[in-house]
């Protein structure tokens, strides 16, 4: 048996297949509740990763995730989820996964042993020194991944590697590289299980604090969100209405009247001014409200 976290047998869990359901259930939960221990380790890496893909987003830096098998799917859902939770445009969070699109539900033969497909996926995007690309690889040596983090460094893109095993292979080859151990899979093998709750949880914390970060939060409001359906319009109207503790109808009046721009709306009604100066304030203060509405 290979010798990495990811692929060592778990000792609680050998009779797996003798276990009743619920002693089976309790065994996963336990082991469930190690993955947010060992992220609290890495905590302060993951700091210096955010504080870094911030200022790349601000400066118009994309953020690529890559990866192969659940940690491709892993980072292309992040990123889809990004469009309707921060109104960010698919360009700006990309998830590139190997084998592509299909990768998505069907494993494709052989992608993810190719460092060049990487290349030519990135090199397709045009990727250049402002841009972040983070590699995903729970064994922490998916050729994948490795092949992309070279070609990134070769382009002087910010490269950040995560894994679930130590001392790995994409950790020698990202300037920012977070290792965290959750120890071995209650089915060996399995990544999809601890090493991919892990990844998502990870994920979660970076785009989010980014999009915090670049103004798309105020308070724990989502203030960029994209009102694409009518849900998102009454609730772009519900988030003015508690920021500015106006009522619903003058809510909707200011929504209107900003043209439908909820940052807008509130600098507005917060600083007494019309749309254009509001408009103006966001774009003089990195479109943040509360920068804006500071006199």
């Amino acid at each position: 048996m290979n010798n990495s976290i990811t692929e060592a047998r778990n000792d609680a869990t050998m009779q797996l297949d003798e276990m009743t359901i619920l002693e089976a259930l309790e065994t996963m939960n336990a082991e469930d509740q190690k993955v947010p221990q060992q992220i609290k380790s890495i905590l302060p890496q993951l700091a210096d990763v955010i504080h870094m893909t911030t200022k790349q987003f601000n400066l118009g830096g994309r953020i690529v995730y890559i990866g192969a098998g659940t940690s491709g799917r892993l980072g292309v859902l992040d990123a889809a989820e990004c469009v309707p939770t921060f109104n960010t445009t698919p360009d700006e969070i990309i998830g590139l996964i190997a084998g592509g699109q299909k990768a998505m539900t069907v494993a494709v033969e052989g992608a993810e042993d190719s460092e060049s497909l990487a290349q030519s996926d990135l090199a397709q995007l045009h990727l250049n020194h402002n841009d972040v690309v983070i590699g995903i690889a729970a064994s922490g040596r998916t050729p994948y991944v490795k092949g992309g983090l070279k070609y990134a460094t070769s382009v002087d893109a910010h490269t950040v590697s995560i894994s679930c095993n130590t001392h790995t292979e994409i950790s020698q080859l990202a300037q920012y590289p977070i290792e965290v151990n959750v120890g071995p899979e209650v089915l060996t093998g399995s990544t999809r299980l601890k090493s991919g709750t892990a990844q998502k949880l990870i994920l979660n914390m970076i785009s989010t604090l980014t999009m915090v970060g670049v103004g798309k939060v105020y308070g724990n409001l989502m203030v960029d969100v994209k009102a694409s359906n009518e849900k998102l319009v009454d609730r772009s109207i519900r988030i003015i209405q508690d920021i500015c503790d106006t009522t619903f109808t003058e809510a909707q009046q200011l929504y209107n009247a900003a043209d439908q721009n909820l940052k807008v709306a509130v600098v507005m009604h917060i600083c007494n001014i019309g749309k254009s100066e509001a408009v103006t304030r966001l774009n003089d203060n990195d479109n943040i409200i509360k920068k804006a509405i500071q006199f």
